[in-house]
Formats: structure tokens, C-alpha cells, sequence
């Protein structure tokens, strides 16, 4: 067996794993290539593990349509978790449609609002959650396990791509012939709201493109922050 198969093995045990041991659990996907190999890992074996995307309001149409991408692919319902209308408009009204260009806390503020108040709710009354996370992606993420305690949330979190490359991640897609976001060949590697995403040049780190005005220690959107810190405060052996 291959390394690359070794790894798909053990990234499917993990998967299956949760959906034995950690039931309910749901799967938080961005709709990008890692989250692809995954949907279709948790898709094709049929597993217990709810899938739900954070539609922003400020999403790619190309984002929005792996959507239906998955629906065709794999005749599954991607479940889509909006932030509340009162709290987006509270902050354009005070703020504008484009604060969050003007300082981390703006965008910070408009990412609570767009994605970790919609997480909190999508995250409610399971017992783990899983990521498409990989060490590799950036700084932020460098010690990064495959499962750790979510204390912030009281559950159980899986990074089951932790180990994975760039490389690995569409090796797989194209092995499997995995449907994907068109961004991707367009120079978007990582892919967000469409007004804070831009695509790449060659050379440039794979989030160079998130939040491209910010310096690489902010650039988290805080579905993985707390109080100011990454939640990794307990990881826990796979």
C-alpha cells in the first residue's frame, strides 16, 4: 500500500470512527477542495455525519454552486445556515457594507456575525464536529491534530485532513473524479466571501488570498477562535 493510500485509509477509519463513537455528529463545509474529499469520503460510504455550509450572504455564485454540484453528484442536501437579517443589517446601517476593510476588528466583527453566531447554532446538540483544516494551509494552523477537545463548544473536534498536502487533496479529487469549485482553477487555493478572497500569483502562500490586507497572524475568521486564541487548548491522541 502507498503512502497516499495509507492516508485515505486512515482518514476514512477516522471518518467512520466518529460516525460509530461521537454520533450526532456534523461535518462544516466550506464547499473548497478539502471539504470535497471529505463530502465525498462521508457521502460515499453513507455515513451518519450531517453536512452544513455557513452561507454568508457574501458568497462566490461559483461557491454557492457546489451546492447544487453536490446534490447532483451524490443526491444529498447540503443544509445552509444563514447569519440572522437584524444583525447584517444592524452593522451595514453603523458600520457600511464594506467595514471590514477598515480594521481587523471590523472584519472580525463582520465574520462573527456571517459565520461563528450561524457555527453556534449549526454545532448545537451534536457531540463532535469536523473540519477540512490541514496543518500545511498556514501559521495559524501548524499544530493543528486530527482530533482535540472543543472546550468552547463542549464536543469533540476532527481535523481529519490534518496530515494531508496540497498535493494529496487533489490527488484525490482527480482520482476520484470529485466535482469542485471552479475558483480553484482560477488561482483561488483558499476560498471565502467574495470580497475578502482574491486569487494568487505563483509563489504566494495558499491563503495569500484570504484577508490579502491583514498580516498572517489575523487571518482566522474565529469558527476556530476564542477569546482571541485558536481552540486548541487540549488536543487529544487520535
Amino acid at each position: 500500500m502507498s503512502d497516499f493510500d495509507s492516508l485515505v485509509e486512515d482518514t476514512r477509519a477516522t471518518l467512520r470512527r466518529i460516525a460509530d463513537a461521537f454520533s450526532p455528529a456534523v461535518f462544516a463545509s466550506s464547499l473548497a477542495a478539502e471539504d470535497m474529499v471529505l463530502t465525498d469520503m462521508i457521502l460515499r460510504a453513507g455515513l451518519p455525519i450531517g453536512l452544513f455550509t455557513l452561507e454568508t450572504g457574501r458568497l462566490h455564485k461559483e461557491t454557492l454552486g457546489m451546492v447544487d454540484r453536490i446534490r447532483e453528484t451524490y443526491g444529498h442536501e447540503v443544509k445552509l445556515y444563514r447569519p440572522e437579517t437584524a444583525a447584517v443589517d444592524a452593522y451595514v446601517a453603523q458600520n457600511g457594507m464594506n467595514a471590514f476593510y477598515d480594521s481587523v476588528d471590523m472584519r472580525k466583527e463582520c465574520c462573527r456575525i456571517r459565520k461563528v453566531e450561524p457555527l453556534n447554532r449549526a454545532l448545537a446538540g451534536n457531540k463532535a464536529w469536523v473540519t477540512g483544516q490541514r496543518r500545511a494551509q498556514s501559521s495559524t494552523r501548524s499544530d493543528l491534530a486530527v482530533q482535540e477537545d472543543d472546550v468552547a463548544h463542549g464536543m469533540v473536534k476532527f481535523n481529519p485532513l490534518a496530515d494531508w498536502s496540497e498535493d494529496d487533496v487533489w490527488h484525490y479529487l482527480r482520482a476520484n473524479k470529485v466535482p469542485y469549485n471552479p475558483l480553484h482553477d482560477k488561482g483561488y487555493p483558499s476560498i471565502g466571501c467574495e470580497p475578502c478572497t482574491r486569487a494568487i500569483q505563483p509563489g504566494e502562500d495558499v491563503r495569500a488570498g484570504r484577508w490579502w490586507w491583514e498580516t498572517p497572524e489575523s487571518k482566522e475568521c474565529g469558527l476556530h477562535v476564542v477569546d482571541g486564541k485558536l481552540v486548541r487548548i487540549k488536543s487529544v491522541p487520535a
